[in-house]
């Protein structure tokens, strides 16, 4: 029997990222132009598409196809995997808290960087996750 625990932890986790994205999919608005400097900084190291709508409803696709399959309970690790590779780039466009002068809007984007490394963080848990098995008898974590 599946753990009443886990599935909640699933679902709930994954609401963000399917609301969210479905969101950002159906309305992109001004995403690309905020995301615009982090895509060009990225574009650097990796070859991505010039157009930065495209990219940015691609990331929402990414949130809404993880998180629907991370809440059901399909391909867990790596639907988290795939949100976390999503919330990087998502967190570093979207919540620059050091770019922003004005220091109410520093502290609020500052409070959402730190909302998104700790979804982060709880997306490394689930990769790491292994219902009915054991990760091992190591005492390091």
């Amino acid at each position: 029997m599946p753990n009443p625990v886990r599935l909640a932890a699933r679902a709930l986790t994954a609401s963000t990222y399917v609301v969210m994205g479905a969101d950002a999919l159906r309305q992109p608005g001004g995403r690309p132009d905020v995301a615009a400097d982090t895509l060009a900084a990225i574009r650097k190291v990796v070859p991505l598409p010039a157009d930065d709508e495209l990219l940015v409803r691609a990331n929402a696709a990414t949130q809404v196809v993880a998180g629907s399959l991370l809440a059901i309970g399909r391909l867990p690790r790596l639907s988290a995997l795939a949100l976390a590779a999503s919330l990087v780039p998502t967190t570093l466009a979207g919540h620059a808290y050091w770019s922003i002068e004005e220091e109410g809007a520093r502290k609020a984007q500052r409070t959402q960087f730190l909302k998104n490394l700790t979804m982060l963080g709880g997306l490394l848990f689930a990769v790491l996750d292994t219902p009915g098995g054991r990760a091992g008898t190591s005492t390091d974590g």
